[in-house]
């Protein structure tokens, strides 16, 4: 859901907030170009049908949504429990938890 990067073929405006050696959050600009979006769609398509199960559908709904226009936008994911694991010092996001099916054994 990045856009293609304004300047560097081949990459988009992405990059990751990194806070000791942890990835904290994925930063973004968001794509707002319909036309950029189906053909990343179509692509997906592609993929999928080669047998790629985590590959998107095409969303009709949201690319009409965005041929009426989108502002730029941006995008800032901040996990709180990757949050949570530095500020409380643990080695792992399994300490962070709350489920306990998924805690470690001890």
């Amino acid at each position: 859901m990045a856009k293609n990067h304004r300047s560097i073929d081949g990459f988009t405006e992405q990059t990751d907030l990194m806070i000791g050696g942890i990835e904290m959050a994925p930063i973004y600009s968001e794509l707002n170009d319909p036309a950029e979006q189906r053909r990343r769609f179509e692509q997906q398509a592609k993929q999928r049908s080669t047998g790629d199960d985590e590959a998107m559908i095409a969303d009709e709904d949201f690319l009409e949504a965005l041929s009426y226009g989108m502002p730029p936008a941006g995008g800032f994911g901040l996990g709180v429990d990757r949050l949570l694991m530095v500020l409380l010092g643990l080695p792992t996001l399994r300490e962070v938890i709350l489920f306990p099916t998924l805690k470690p054994d001890h």
